[in-house]
């Protein structure tokens, strides 16, 4: 019950959401008709419509995905019909003058069988209904929920767990959430809308707005302009809004207990306290052992290389929204080969340490039948961005396929929960083993050795790849001497935030840095505005205050709206990095921020102890997301 309730709630918070939007004229198109024979029809037909095929999305495989796009278009067409007729009332005249006979008829007969006098209005209102739950059953076809935290949790349970009767239930408690807001919308709008044709006899005008509304709302749909660009903006922060139901509602440990592994969609679920690798993995410190790259202790991390179960089989890789260095490709198509799936997104320090072993073995062994795919799933919004995905991708050298699964379709398709994230399939199209975050490489490269070996290469070397000449940041990090956790700037994930004033959501304010934070503290200074998952300087001279502890800091960084290069000045304990300077820095501490990307700012070269980091930009505009360390 308590998640069905969170499922509701979640449901009820669309309405807020940017990814409503196409949906509203189709919804406002009911307005000024009876609301229990016209509107609630409808919403009752969206909520059914899309809990059915939000929960076979969900556990059928590519083929319901396929199905539910020819049921997308002939919504689309159907959507676009009604916009059509609503704008040109002599086009519905003309079209509906059949069903108009047709109901004469059997009316006619209604009255020669001594129906009842009444029947002929309950035939009417029947055939409303029926009208509107048709234009529901389109509708739920149509509408693309902005995914949070709790309609993540729910698909990629259903995802894990299959079908179920407490899938479908969960998925329709968070339909019928939208449609309560959405009725609730509809029965405000309905006045409204009585009171203008009331006061200025505007009825036609209206319909024909509405009408012209709907067209654009089929336009936004066809164009994906609902699953795209309206998922990166919103003016509430409804993600947030979710996640603080979640934490009202259930503690901590009962989420991850009842999670079992579901994927969330926001990193901001993950498990409070300690260092938070890239997607929620948590990173304890003693679990580092060895020398040269770091060898990670995590939940189902890997298993012995001679003893490979299966764990799944590959998905159908559907739901990209591009493919990069490749034409898309399906499970079938890599039928016979050996299959590596490598989550990341490109600001990720903790990809990017692992990109020098996942490009060596593309290489080393795509003679010999592997197949390396990258699945570049993003966290912030600028990841989204194809420009630069694409720039990524040239500067780091990738030439495999990636798929850019800006909608996380693979992600929950793997029900994947971390960055970066390996999964290991064998030539039948088997999941047969998967390693999360950083480390392992060895043992990893020897499962690759031994799937090309099961699927009949006899050439197979035995040798593994070193990447102790990596450079920059995808050097592998010194985690015998990082005390830093990864740390977020905007106002939903900040912690340990030492200015004196309160970060103040959503607005400008000046900021005082602190004069001598603690370990792990860290301020601004100047004038700010803080948002959900970032800061963004509204005037020259700004600065932002870090006391740490690790051999490697990096900030991800971006320059304004108007993309202008951003100058910056880095001091380390009051003074110029010099020889500790980070490959973005140079010497002196100066340096230009060009790009949406992460940036290395400090690399120690002598002993680590706290150190006190600062950075100060001499231009505007600034966007500034979390600090990492190594």
């Amino acid at each position: 019950m308590l998640l069905i309730l969170l499922s509701y709630l979640g449901g009820a918070l669309t309405i807020l959401s940017p990814c409503i939007l196409p949906v509203l004229p189709f919804v406002f198109a009911r307005t000024g008709q009876p609301f229990v024979r016209s509107g609630l029809p409808m919403l009752a037909g969206m909520a059914l419509t899309f809990a059915l095929v939000a929960t076979l999305a969900a556990v059928g495989g590519g083929w319901v995905v396929q199905a539910n796009q020819y049921g997308r278009w002939l919504a689309m067409a159907l959507m676009a019909f009604f916009g059509m007729t609503l704008m040109f009332p002599h086009l519905a005249d003309r079209l509906t003058k059949p069903l108009v006979a047709l109901g004469d008829k059997l009316s006619s007969k209604a009255q020669q069988a001594n129906a009842p006098a009444s029947g002929d209005a309950v035939a009417g209102a029947w055939s409303g209904v029926r009208a509107s739950f048709l234009l529901g059953i389109a509708t739920g076809l149509l509408w693309a929920p902005c995914a949070g935290p709790v309609l993540g949790l729910v698909l990629t349970g259903a995802a894990l767990n299959g079908a179920s009767v407490g899938t479908t239930l969960l998925l329709l408690a968070y339909a019928a959430g939208a449609a309560t807001s959405l009725a609730l919308a509809l029965l405000v709008g309905g006045k409204v809308f009585g009171a203008m044709k009331r006061s200025l006899g505007a009825g036609e005008w209206v319909r024909r707005g509405l009408g012209v509304a709907m067209l654009g709302g089929v336009a936004a749909i066809a164009t994906g302009l609902d699953t795209g660009r309206l998922t990166k903006v919103s003016t509430v922060a409804t993600a947030g809004l979710e996640q603080k139901l979640i934490d009202a509602l259930s503690p901590r440990d009962q989420q991850q207990a009842a999670s079992q592994g579901a994927a969330m969609m926001s990193r901001s679920a993950a498990p409070e306290g300690g260092a938070m690798m890239s997607g929620g993995a948590m990173m304890s410190r003693t679990a580092m052992t060895g020398k040269g790259p770091a060898m990670m202790a995590m939940h189902g991390a890997t298993a012995d290389a001679d003893a490979l179960k299966v764990e799944g089989t590959l998905p159908q890789l559907t739901g990209a929204v591009e493919w990069l260095n490749s034409s898309p490709l399906t499970a079938a198509q890599l039928k016979g080969k050996v299959v590596l799936v490598d989550f990341w997104t490109y600001s990720c320090i903790n990809c990017l340490r692992t990109m020098p072993y996942v490009k060596a073995w593309a290489e080393k062994y795509r003679d010999q039948g592997l197949v390396v795919i990258g699945v570049h799933a993003p966290e912030f919004a600028f990841e989204r961005d194809l420009g630069n995905v694409r720039k990524a991708i040239k500067d780091l050298g990738i030439t495999y396929p990636v798929a850019v699964d800006n909608n996380y379709a693979i992600w929950r398709a793997f029900g994947n929960q971390y960055w970066p994230a390996h999964y290991f399939i064998d030539a039948k199209g088997q999941i047969r083993h998967h390693h999360f975050g950083e480390g392992e490489y060895a043992q990893s490269e020897q499962v690759i050795q031994q799937l090309l070996e099961e699927a009949g290469r006899k050439d197979v070397t035995n040798t593994v790849v070193s990447a102790e000449d990596a450079k920059g940041v995808q050097q592998a990090a010194d985690m015998s001497q990082v005390a830093s956790p990864e740390t977020y700037l905007g106002y939903e994930r900040a912690q340990n935030f030492a200015s004196a004033e309160k970060q103040a959501a959503d607005k400008a304010r000046l900021y005082t840095a602190p004069a001598r934070p603690a370990l792990n503290q860290w301020g601004l200074a100047g004038n700010w505005l803080s948002q959900p998952d970032q800061v963004t300087l509204n005037d020259a001279r700004g600065s932002i205050v870090y006391r740490f502890h690790a051999r490697d800091l990096h900030l991800v960084l971006g320059p304004g709206k108007d993309g202008k290069p951003v100058r910056f000045r880095v001091t380390i304990d009051g003074a110029a990095p010099g020889k500790d300077h980070g490959t973005d820095v140079g010497v002196d501490g100066t340096g230009t921020i060009t790009g949406q990307r992460l940036y290395q700012l400090v690399r120690q070269s002598g002993s680590i102890a706290d150190r006190t980091f600062s950075i100060e930009f001499l231009d505007p505009g600034v966007q500034a997301y979390a600090f990492t360390f190594g």
